[in-house]
This record gives structure tokens, sequence and C-alpha cells, in this order.
């Protein structure tokens, strides 16, 4: 189950970095992944929900974004997005040969796992208000 270990590595990033803006609660995370890193949104929810537990994000929702997979033959041109005949998060890998040459494709968009923003409660000295912190690849 490596999702307890990506939700367990983004809550220790999310926590520096609120640690770092001297905040007082996490509002909100929003992430990009990758359908070709296998990882399961629902066990991923799951183990951020665990791990959020007694922290700043405790209560803050998690917003994920799933980019599709999609495939380029730097060859002859070919792109395509690649699709998985279900919707489990565990597939076989499809072929990485190109149909149209048969060169090697390279993979474009679906491989992604970043954190691209986070909205945090930041006092301020007149009031607290919400503010978007800075966008982490990771």
């Amino acid at each position: 189950m490596h999702e307890y270990s990506i939700a367990n590595s983004l809550v220790e990033t999310v926590l520096e970095l609120a640690k770092q803006q001297n905040a007082k609660k996490i509002v909100e995370v929003r992430m990009k992944i990758g359908k070709l890193r296998l990882i399961s949104v629902d066990q991923l929810r799951f183990s951020y929900e665990i791990l959020s537990k007694d922290t700043l994000l405790q209560g803050s929702q998690l917003t994920i974004q799933e980019v599709a997979g999609s495939v380029r033959c730097p060859t002859c041109g070919y792109a395509n997005q690649i699709e998985t005949s279900d919707d489990s998060f565990h597939f076989g890998m499809p072929s990485m040969v190109c149909p149209s040459c048969g060169g090697n494709l390279s993979i474009e968009d679906g491989y992604e796992c970043l954190i691209t923003k986070v909205r945090m409660l930041i006092p301020t000295p007149e009031t607290a208000k919400v503010q978007d912190g800075p966008t982490i690849n990771t």
C-alpha cells in the first residue's frame, strides 16, 4: 500500500510549509496525480485522513485532479492517450512500442504526483485570513 507512504510524505511536506508560514490551520490541499502512477485515490484520501488527525490538516479538504496518461513517439510523432480497460488502479502497463513505426513511446502526461496548491489560515496583525501557499512540486 504505497498510498500510505505518499500520504505520509504529503502530510509532512504540508505541515512543514504551514510551519514556515506560521499557519494556524490548513483549509485545502490540491494535488495532480497521473493515472500511470497506479495510485488509488480512495486509499490516498483514507490515509490522508488518518495521518491528518490531531494536526493542522485535520478537517482540511484534499482535492485531487487525476491526469490521464498520454504518450508520444519521438520518431514519427504519433500521440495518443493510454486508457485502462476498467477503473481498477492495478492494471498492466500497456505496450510502450509505437503502433505506427515500432519506435519507443515516451510518456507525456499521466505520471505526475505533485501538490499544486495549499490554502491555509495565516493570522495577520489585523485578523486571521485564508491565504494560498506556494505551489510545491514533489
